[in-house]
C-alpha cells in the first residue's frame, strides 16, 4: 500500500485475503447502540420548555396572587377590629345607615348625623349604593368592611401590572407590594370605612391605562370619580390634564379630548359643591367651615411638612417628583394643607389613601426613565429603589403599622368585655329607636334606628346607650335626664362600663 493509501491515524491497513478464499462467516450479533446525547435532548427540551410554561404560567397571575393576599390581610384586619369592638369613629354607622336604606330602595337617611338627615347632603357619594345588593344578602357592618378590602385589594392588581409593564416582572411586584402595604392604605384599612375606597382601584386604572398610551381608557376609569366624593372632580380634572399633557404629540384629539373633560371636571366639582349637596342639606355644605384660606397654609406647617415626607419619601425615594403622575396628587394635597382642621394634615386617618397609588406609578413612570439616564449613580440608584421600598414597606408593616396586629394573638381573640357587652345589646329589640355613641352604635345600625349620642334634636329614644366607664357622665340616669328633660329612663344593664337605658316615659 502507497503512503497515501495508508489510514489517517499513520498505521499500515492489515492484508486483506482474496475473495475466493474467504470461507463464509456468520455476522456476530449486532450490540445495541449505546445511548446519545442527541436521543435525551428532546426529552430535556421538553421538560426545559414545561418549566418555562409553568413559570410564565406562574408570571401571569403573580399579580393576582399578591392581590388575594392583600385582601385577606386587609379584610383580617378590618372585621377583627370590628369583632373586638375596635370601631374609632361612627363614620361606619353613618355609611350602613345609607347603604341599608338603599338596599330597601329608601332614601339614603342617616339619622347619626341628625333625624332625617340626607346622607347626599353630606358628602356626595352615590357610588355606595353598589354595596346595596350584597348587603341585602348580607346584612350588617361586616359588609362594609369586606368590600372596602376587596376595593383596596383590587387596586394593587393595575399598579403591579403597569410597574411590572415598565420594570420587568421582579421589580414591579416588589412596587406592587410594596404599594400594597404602603402606610396610606393601611391607615385607611383601620380606620372603618370610608367612600373613598371606590376611588383608590379607579385611580389606579386609570393611571395604569395612561402608562399604557391608552389615552381614552383612562379618562374613562376616572369619570366615575364623579360620584365617590365631591372633591375627586377635581382629582378628575388633574387626571385629565396629564392625559392631555402625554398625548399632546401622538394623539391630538385625545389631547383636546382629556382638556375637555378637565374642564368639565373642575365645573362638576363646582356644581356639586354649590348646587347639588345644598339641595340635600337644610344647612348648606357644612364642611365649608373646615375649609381654610391661603393664609391656613402656613398652621401646622410642621405637621404638613412630615406628612409629605411620608407620601414622598418610604414609598418613592423621592423620584416618584420627576413624573408628571404627580400631579394627580395635588388637589388632595392642597385642601388638605389650605384646610382649618389639623385632623386634615396628618398621616392618621384615610386621607392619604388616595395618594398611594399616585405616588407608586409615578415612581414606576420616573424609574422607567431614569434606566436611561446617562448619570451612573442615578440609574444605581434607580436600579436599588424597588427593593429598597418593598423593604421599608415590609419592615413599617412588621412594626409600627396596623398589620402588625395580624401577627399578634390577642388580635384573633374576641375580649370578654366585648361579649359582655354584646350580650347587653341584644336586650334591645329589633326595629327600636337607640341612642348611642361608639362603639356599640355599629351593633345596632342594621337592625335599629340609631342616633348620635346628644344629637337626638328633640326625638326621644326608647333606648339610650353610651361607654360610661371612665365615669365621665356621672350619674346615667341624671345624664339621661340633662339630654331628654322631662322623660324617665331606667337602668335595663351594665356590661364592661356600657350602660344601657330604657325610656319609661
Amino acid at each position: 500500500m502507497s503512503p497515501s493509501a495508508r489510514p489517517p491515524d499513520g498505521t499500515t491497513a492489515p492484508r486483506t485475503a482474496p475473495a475466493a478464499s474467504a470461507a463464509p462467516a456468520t455476522a456476530p450479533p449486532a450490540e445495541p447502540a449505546a445511548p446519545t446525547a442527541g436521543v435525551a435532548r428532546p426529552a430535556r427540551s421538553a421538560r426545559a420548555a414545561a418549566w418555562a410554561r409553568a413559570a410564565a404560567w406562574a408570571r401571569a397571575r403573580a399579580p393576582y396572587v399578591l392581590t388575594a393576599a392583600l385582601f385577606a390581610a386587609y379584610a383580617t384586619l378590618s372585621v377583627t377590629r370590628h369583632r373586638r369592638m375596635e370601631d374609632s369613629s361612627y363614620d361606619l354607622g353613618i355609611f350602613e345607615q345609607a347603604v341599608r336604606a338603599y338596599a330597601h330602595l329608601q332614601a339614603p337617611v342617616v339619622d347619626l348625623k341628625g333625624p332625617g338627615t340626607l346622607v347626599l347632603g353630606d358628602h356626595f357619594s352615590p357610588v355606595i349604593a353598589l354595596i346595596a345588593p350584597l348587603y341585602r344578602v348580607f346584612p350588617g357592618p361586616v359588609t362594609l368592611l369586606v368590600v372596602q378590602a376587596a376595593l383596596f385589594a383590587l387596586s394593587a392588581l393595575p399598579v403591579t401590572r403597569a410597574s411590572a409593564r415598565l420594570l420587568g416582572q421582579a421589580r414591579g411586584l416588589a412596587l406592587g407590594a410594596a404599594y400594597g402595604l404602603s402606610w396610606g392604605i393601611q391607615r385607611a384599612v383601620e380606620f372603618d370605612f370610608h367612600e373613598i375606597c371606590f376611588a383608590v382601584p379607579l385611580i389606579a386604572f386609570a393611571l395604569e391605562a395612561l402608562l399604557a398610551g391608552r389615552w381614552r381608557a383612562a379618562v374613562a376609569w376616572g369619570l366615575p370619580l364623579l360620584l365617590v366624593k365631591e372633591d375627586q372632580g377635581l382629582t378628575l380634572a388633574a387626571l385629565a390634564l396629564v392625559v392631555a399633557w402625554r398625548a399632546r404629540r401622538t394623539d391630538r384629539r385625545a389631547a383636546r379630548l382629556a382638556l375637555g373633560v378637565a374642564v368639565a371636571g373642575a365645573a362638576a366639582a363646582a356644581l356639586v359643591f354649590t348646587v347639588v349637596i345644598p339641595a340635600f342639606a337644610a344647612d348648606g355644605y357644612t364642611y365649608w367651615q373646615k375649609a381654610g384660606g391661603p393664609g391656613d397654609a402656613l398652621h401646622g406647617l410642621g405637621t404638613k411638612l412630615t406628612t409629605l415626607a411620608w407620601v414622598l419619601v418610604p414609598t418613592s425615594g423621592l423620584l416618584a417628583l420627576r413624573s408628571p403622575l404627580l400631579w394627580v396628587a395635588l388637589p388632595t394635597l392642597g385642601w388638605r394643607f389650605t384646610a382649618a382642621d389639623p385632623n386634615y394634615w396628618s398621616t392618621d386617618f384615610h386621607y392619604s389613601a388616595v395618594l398611594m397609588p399616585v405616588v407608586t406609578l409615578a415612581l414606576a413612570d420616573s424609574l422607567d426613565t431614569v434606566r436611561r439616564s446617562p448619570r451612573p449613580w442615578l440609574r444605581s440608584y434607580a436600579h436599588q429603589l424597588p427593593g429598597a421600598v418593598l423593604a421599608a414597606a415590609l419592615a413599617l408593616s412588621a412594626t409600627s403599622l396596623p398589620l402588625a396586629r395580624l401577627g399578634e394573638r390577642a388580635a384573633y381573640e374576641k375580649p370578654k368585655r366585648a361579649v359582655a357587652v354584646e350580650r347587653l345589646l341584644a336586650r334591645i329589640p329589633d326595629g327600636v329607636s337607640v341612642e348611642a355613641d361608639y362603639p356599640a352604635l355599629t351593633r345596632l345600625t342594621s337592625r335599629c334606628r340609631v342616633f348620635w349620642l346628644g344629637g337626638t334634636r328633640g326625638v326621644r329614644p326608647a333606648y339610650l346607650v353610651f361607654d360610661n366607664a371612665s365615669g365621665w357622665a356621672g350619674d346615667p340616669l341624671a345624664y339621661a335626664g340633662r339630654l331628654h328633660p322631662g322623660s324617665r329612663f331606667a337602668l335595663v344593664g351594665e356590661a364592661g362600663g356600657m350602660v344601657l337605658l330604657e325610656r319609661q316615659l
